[in-house]
């Protein structure tokens, strides 16, 4: 891959975040502000004294907890997951692979044109790193203690590398507020749900017949009404999938980006093929942040798997993928130096 086409990617990875960031927005939106109108339409035609919906209470409410959650996601998530890991930070190097760790992470950092993170290592024997943060300057990496153990010097930076390529292109800031949008519509999901089957419960006690008759109110406010159910009941499903597969996408990217950094694709490779091999769960990372990681925390029989499936349901592409992707690099690359060679 090209540098210039690489570039192309993150340029396109950026927009494509503005976008989603967009559309979860329109959903917050659609939740407050489509219910309000579903039931001025449903209430305009209501007798004399009876009850009409015409201030956009709901959708305030909506609007006010949805920015509310979103935002102490977005100031406290970094944080709360290196946290939940028990992860400690390495300040000062403690032995010898404590100090290659710190040093490749500085590496990284100079090769990538960015502050150097923070590093911090997670007490798990599986084979697994993360990184997370705001932006580049308030940005960590953390990598367990069985990767630490289990990879070389090389390999080691290329899975550095991977992180700081996330860290690069963006996808650490919009992962942190992707989990804040799913977190806030998980919530107002259950609160909305629990609240209607409240309502329906006293209504259907105190309503008898109905106004104007038994007749409904107006049509189009009962269809916006059940569009509007069911885009809630949805909700929490389709934005964890919509969240995965901005995860998948920006995988290829960052593998590719570390290759830019360390001009040593084979290398990461060789790292992927050991988290792989290493079948196991990373018990200490949690399902929630999944996304996060260079490969899924999880037992990976979803993930690992070509098609549909783990196109849906999967938040990494298969492993044995990204690493042909990376040979493949790694044999242009082989070819470019010897054609460079003779001259």
């Amino acid at each position: 891959m090209s540098d210039a086409n690489l570039f192309a990617q993150q340029a396109a990875n950026r927009r494509r975040s503005v976008w989603l960031v967009a559309g979860f927005l329109l959903f917050f939106a659609w939740v407050g502000f489509g219910g309000d109108y579903a039931l001025y339409l449903l209430t305009a035609d209501a007798p004399p004294g009876a009850y009409r919906h015409t201030l956009p209470l709901l959708g305030l409410l909506v609007t006010a907890t949805a920015s509310a959650l979103c935002y102490f996601a977005w100031k406290t998530g970094p944080r709360r997951v290196l946290l939940a890991t028990g992860a400690w930070e390495v300040v000062t190097p403690a032995s010898p692979a404590q100090i290659q760790l710190a040093n490749v992470a500085e590496e990284m950092a100079v090769a990538a044109g960015l502050p150097k993170p923070t590093v911090w290592v997670v007490p798990d024997q599986d084979l697994n790193a993360f990184a997370t943060g705001h932006d580049p300057r308030h940005a960590s990496i953390a990598v367990t203690e069985g990767l630490l153990a289990a990879l070389d010097r090389d390999e080691l930076q290329g899975v550095v590398a991977h992180e700081m390529a996330h860290i690069q292109n963006d996808d650490v800031k919009l992962m942190t507020l992707l989990a804040g949008m799913l977190g806030a519509i998980a919530l107002l999901s259950d609160a909305l749900g629990r609240y209607l089957r409240l309502g329906g419960r006293v209504g259907g006690a105190s309503r008898g017949g109905g106004g104007r008759g038994g007749k409904g109110g107006n049509p189009l406010g009962a269809v916006l009404l059940v569009l509007w159910l069911f885009t809630l009941l949805i909700a929490p499903v389709v934005s964890r999938l919509l969240a995965m597969a901005v995860s998948r996408k920006r995988e290829y990217l960052a593998d590719a980006t570390a290759a830019q950094f360390t001009r040593h694709p084979e290398a990461l490779a060789r790292a992927l093929e050991k988290l792989d091999a290493a079948a196991g769960a990373t018990r200490s990372i949690a399902e929630g942040a999944a996304h996060l990681c260079i490969v899924d925390p999880a037992e990976r029989r979803i993930s690992d798997r070509e098609g549909i499936v783990g196109d849906v349901f999967a938040s990494h592409p298969p492993i044995r993928l990204r690493v042909a992707r990376l040979r493949a690099m790694a044999f242009q690359q082989a070819k470019r130096e010897a054609g460079a060679a003779p001259a």
